[in-house]
């Protein structure tokens, strides 16, 4: 096709987070012969850093290699800001604008259904007006009632954090089972960001059964203020502040207050070596502490030696499969699960947007909005 369509790119914000935001007019993707062309709604900031391919939606990018966690920055704007989530993402959400040649009429999906993208390998970045998939598997059609903007979050933030659940369960299944019915099982989640928070919903949704329900219980550990209001929304949830300011024995003292004890699972989205290391002092022996793929490889070789020594775990969570996100989409949709706040921006207002979570002024996730279509 000759048509252009408009790419927004935010880069590495400097210093005063000035010249990080580009637009630019690139070509409109021709539509593979089995796959689709998806007409980009919404596109929410990626929490994931991942190596950038040229792509019609990644002119300018360039790769890094850096760590969501280890990106802070020396200004005091940046302060807490992980440069993972300045990057072009890949939470998408959109309509179907047209379909390969070789797709068959009856095939499920059709022109102008709305959908969503599973994060495939190499999927083009979510910033550009037009993205092409080789194949209509990776698009998850979703229901009238679930608005493109809440859609865009699924994709890799609460995907990561379903899968983190479904791998605690499969920990709390044997502890269960292994221990009296007096027993119980005890979780803890660290993190305030959309991960956490996915963490908090997905996981008070699947744990509330009867078999669980009495034998399970939840903490959060809440790494700023805005998050720990977030978190009391929820019912079944004790509640405990990591002020940094705090030395790291009232830390720890503090949290096993909360949580009546050591806890059995951490799933820790607030992964820097400080908190994981906290986490470990938390957790009983045997017990495993869950981290994201990105910030695995980076942590590991730190602590293997000490949970080794500890008989306790490590383990790394990965984004989740396609069948994941289908039921997110079904349980999202139906409000079994409620999601946490966004705030919608419209695309032109990229470098504000990326200003405001310099500022941290933005609660919950940020999206951006190319097009008016609910």
């Amino acid at each position: 096709m000759n048509k252009l369509c408009r790419q927004v790119s935010i880069e590495s914000p400097g210093p005063t987070v000035k010249d990080c935001v580009f637009n630019f007019e690139v070509p409109v993707p021709d539509v593979p012969p089995t796959g689709a062309r998806i007409r980009v709604v919404c596109a929410g900031a990626c929490y994931r850093i991942r190596a950038r391919s040229a792509s019609v939606s990644s002119v300018s990018s360039s790769t890094s290699t850096q760590s969501t966690e280890e990106c802070t920055y020396a200004s005091p704007a940046h302060h807490g800001i992980r440069d993972g989530a300045l990057f072009p993402g890949y939470e998408v959400s959109g309509v179907v604008d047209e379909l390969g040649s070789d797709v068959a009429q009856n095939e499920a999906l059709s022109v102008g259904q709305r959908v969503v993208l599973y994060p495939y390998d190499g999927v083009p970045h979510g910033y550009a007006e037009y993205i092409v998939v080789p194949d209509l598997s990776y698009l998850v059609p979703i229901p009238d009632n679930l608005s493109l903007g809440v859609a865009a979050m699924l994709p890799t933030g609460a995907l990561v954090a379903k899968n983190a659940v479904i791998t605690a369960h499969e920990y709390v299944s044997q502890l269960l089972q292994e221990r009296s019915s007096e027993q119980d099982c005890k979780i803890l989640i660290v993190g305030t960001g959309g991960l956490a928070l996915w963490a908090i919903r997905i996981a008070e949704h699947h744990f509330k059964i009867p078999k669980y329900k009495d034998r399970v219980h939840i903490t959060v550990a809440s790494l700023k203020d805005e998050g720990f209001m977030l978190a009391k929304e929820l019912h079944d949830v004790n509640l405990v502040q990591w002020n940094e300011d705090l030395y790291e024995k009232q830390l720890i003292e503090r949290t096993k207050d909360a949580c009546k004890g050591l806890v059995d699972i951490v799933i820790d989205f607030g992964t820097t070596s400080r908190s994981l290391h906290r986490s470990l002092q938390c957790l009983n022996t045997k017990g495993v502490v869950l981290v994201s793929e990105e910030v695995a490889e980076r942590l590991l070789p730190k602590f293997s030696r000490l949970a080794a020594e500890r008989q306790q775990k490590i383990q790394a969570v990965g984004k989740g499969s396609i069948e994941h996100l289908q039921q997110l989409v079904e349980l999202v949709s139906s409000g079994e699960i409620v999601p946490p706040p966004h705030t919608e921006f419209s695309a032109d207002e990229a470098s504000l947007v990326i200003q405001k979570l310099c500022e941290s002024e933005i609660p919950g996730r940020a999206i951006l909005r190319f097009h008016d279509i609910q």
